[in-house]
């Protein structure tokens, strides 16, 4: 095999070996573009995705947070509708029991006409003169109104009674004969009904156990008076206790409460005769 000795054989294998690694070195350059452009563009699509994810969690929390208030609102109106039948309950209740009383109050007038007409006594007659008068009552917190062709006298409860308490008060027999003697020298022979009003609080405490107790007791009281003290015959009077199921105002505030404990003398139309 020949052998090259010339400097000129020589420097051409030099220049062959230089090209080939400069050949290399520039597409090993041309890689090392390629993997940071890669590197970017992955990084990029990184950045991407946990955008994504933060958007999704925000919908998420948001999603979680319409889900809590309309659990709430949900238990709002449960709430509300339970109220409201329990409250339909307690309309229908007092309903009933209005019905039963004044059931049982015409059944009283009825029991008190026949009781007369088997003594001989006078006779229950209309007197519709009743409609043309109206009691003036001078006495402090005593209200006078007229309702259909009945004349309402309130008696204050607070002037009467104690809380929970049918015991009268220092003065008030006073007060209750004093609006006894105008109402008898106006409607001497007319049928009066005692009737017991409370306000809507529960009975809390004392011999009662619920309001109509209290109220019938204390209208049993002030029909005491009357007939013992004011001198008003037995038969024109009749006794009912409605607790607080004839409010005149709203129990909602105290001074609606203290109106509606009262007992109220109910002037009637029709008139016992002697």
């Amino acid at each position: 095999m020949p052998r090259l000795h010339c400097a000129g054989c020589w420097a051409l294998v030099a220049l062959g070996v230089f090209s080939g690694c400069a050949d290399n070195a520039l597409v090993l350059k041309g890689q090392v573009q390629s993997l940071q452009q890669q590197q970017v563009a992955l990084s990029r699509q990184n950045q991407e995705m946990q955008d994504r994810a933060a958007a999704l969690d925000r919908d998420n929390q948001e999603v979680n947070a319409m889900l809590a208030q309309s659990k709430q609102r949900s238990q709002v109106l449960e709430d509300q509708l339970v109220a409201l039948r329990d409250q339909l309950g307690t309309v229908t209740s007092q309903l009933t029991q209005t019905r039963q009383e004044k059931q049982s109050t015409e059944s009283k007038v009825q029991a008190l006409t026949a009781s007369m007409q088997r003594r001989g006594g006078g006779t229950i007659t209309p007197n519709n003169s009743l409609l043309g008068t109206m009691p003036v009552i001078g006495v402090p917190d005593v209200q006078v109104r007229r309702d259909g062709d009945v004349i309402r006298v309130e008696l204050p409860g607070g002037k009467l009674f104690d809380s929970a308490s049918a015991r009268l008060k220092p003065g008030a027999a006073q007060l209750i004969t004093s609006v006894a003697l105008e109402l008898l020298r106006l409607y001497p022979d007319q049928i009066i009904g005692v009737e017991g009003h409370t306000d809507s609080d529960q009975v809390l405490g004392g011999q009662y156990r619920n309001n109509h107790e209290l109220s019938v007791a204390r209208a049993v009281v002030v029909q005491d008076v009357l007939v013992n003290q004011a001198r008003v015959t037995p038969a024109q009077l009749f006794v009912v206790g409605h607790g607080p199921n004839h409010p005149v105002v709203s129990n909602a505030t105290a001074a609606g409460k203290e109106r509606n404990r009262r007992v109220e003398l109910v002037i009637y139309p029709e008139k016992v005769g002697r």
